[in-house]
């Protein structure tokens, strides 16, 4: 096992040796790194590779499975519904600037908030700030407050929601942010402005309905896919909103307590497989490939448009399906050691390890996005119809492509996977101590996650590595 897990290590750093280093979204040149590319590699796999041997030998015990929480302040309830108008209003100006604006996506607000600000941005304040969507949820925000209104209005009281069904468990959100995922990478009309307005309000619609039906906190930890999206990150900050007031806790503590219902682990696959496809895309890799499945599909007698999405569709998938087999293989071996924890049961024991993984691969591959794109703002908020209004004084403000450079990007980009991958084997090594009785076969059971985490480091650089410029 000890010669495996060199080789899988060696094996992970020389695959990314004779990759020419590229940076995703937003950057058209090659960077010329002062350190040699293959370096990135190696150092990889041995930060990992140390990581496990120092947890093998100063963490013998199980110290995340309970948060120590320390309260810092009382939070007013006049806080909730101030951030709650707020986002009811930023909603309600995204769907009108997209369905009344200029259907110009670069000059309209719509699809930079939606795919720059929403979409990348508010992972990044989850893993800062904690769960700020929570209070800012609009479709929440608007429930909450019918039911105040109805709780003070009708004569009677308000019938009690239905149970939330037990089977159903997570897969609404699996199936919500892979929707958004195909949106994203295969719906060829992905940044019409009207599209995602009138996308926007029947998401709105469903999340209203569901929460009228199970309840308002039934539904939104569990079947509002953007709600159990951007919480899943905000267990990696180090606050923590709970009766009524904020907290601190020690850095990845609320990962563990992460609630392991039905879906869980397809929509962690599904967060991760979505990054990955969105980097194999911009690759030579796929870019080869593509055209040969669009052509097959063409001459089956399905137009372009179809085709293209089609083939886009199938890649999505299949890197939602590639995801979860490298889970499955390490959690699988990790079947064999010890006795009595069958493999299901395992993927769930340790489903939570993955959430740092996939905000590894978020932040690695759309920080230029974030950075740069996110700076559009600037001139989009001052005229978010794109009609030549200048609300704020800032629409003729530009993008500053120098605010950090090609090296610096891909500094973080890298630096992030590694710390995302060996924060997961932290996670994995925690759970193993308090899953197994034996600390021996607990460490012996991570080799297996090991090399699960230099798969998915290994696939996170190459990712990066093989875009094109």
């Amino acid at each position: 096992m000890r010669r495996a897990l060199l080789g899988a290590g060696a094996a992970g750093a020389a695959w990314l040796i004779g990759a020419p280093p590229a940076l995703a979204h937003g950057i058209a040149e090659r960077a010329d790194l002062p350190i040699p590319q293959w370096l990135f590699g190696w150092a990889a796999a041995i930060v990992l590779i140390v990581s496990f041997v120092a947890l093998a030998v100063l963490w013998p015990a199980p110290r995340l499975q309970r948060p120590r929480l320390r309260r810092v302040v009382r939070v007013p309830g006049v806080v909730d519904a101030v951030c709650g108008a707020l986002g009811i209003a930023v909603f309600a100006l995204v769907v009108y600037a997209g369905l009344a604006g200029s259907q110009t996506a670069t000059a309209n607000l719509a699809p930079t908030f939606v795919y720059v600000h929403f979409w990348v941005g508010l992972v990044v304040a989850s893993v800062l700030l904690g769960d700020v969507f929570r209070a800012f949820n609009p479709w929440r925000a608007a429930a909450r407050g019918v039911a105040w209104v109805a709780g003070r209005v009708a004569p009677d009281a308000m019938p009690a929601p239905l149970p939330y069904p037990a089977r159903l468990g997570r897969w609404p959100a699996v199936v919500t942010i892979l929707a958004f995922g195909w949106l994203e990478l295969a719906y060829q009309s992905r940044d019409d402005p009207s599209t995602l307005a009138i996308l926007g309000l029947a998401y709105a619609l469903v999340q209203l309905a569901g929460m009228s039906f199970y309840g308002i906190d039934a539904w939104t930890e569990r079947a509002d896919g953007f709600s159990v999206y951007f919480n899943l990150f905000a267990r990696l900050s180090p606050w923590e909103r709970r009766d009524g007031a904020l907290h601190l806790r020690p850095p990845l503590s609320g990962v563990p307590s992460l609630p392991v219902l039905p879906g869980t682990v397809a929509l962690m696959c599904t967060v991760i497989g979505i990054t990955t496809f969105d980097g194999l895309t911009q690759g030579s890799l796929w870019q080869d490939l593509a055209p040969d499945v669009e052509q097959i599909l063409l001459d089956a007698g399905l137009g372009l448009r179809t085709a293209v999405e089609l083939t886009h569709t199938l890649g999505l998938l299949v890197s939602v399906g590639f995801v979860a087999l490298m889970y499955l293989l390490g959690v699988s071996g990790m079947h064999t050691v010890g006795r009595g924890h069958g493999t299901r049961d395992l993927m769930r024991d340790f489903a939570h390890t993955l959430v740092p993984i996939g905000f590894a691969y978020a932040l690695a591959h759309y920080f230029s996005l974030l950075v740069f794109q996110g700076q559009a703002t600037g001139f989009l908020i001052s005229d978010p119809l794109g009609e030549g209004s200048d609300l704020f004084g800032t629409a003729d403000a530009q993008i500053d492509y120098g605010l950090i450079s090609a090296n610096g990007i891909w500094y973080v980009q890298v630096g992030a996977l590694v710390v995302g991958h060996v924060a997961g084997l932290i996670l994995a090594h925690d759970r193993a101590l308090a899953v197994y009785d034996d600390v021996r076969e607990a460490t012996r059971s991570q080799y297996w996650m090991l090399l699960v985490m230099i798969g998915f480091t290994s696939l996170g650089l190459w990712l990066l590595s093989a875009t094109s410029a």
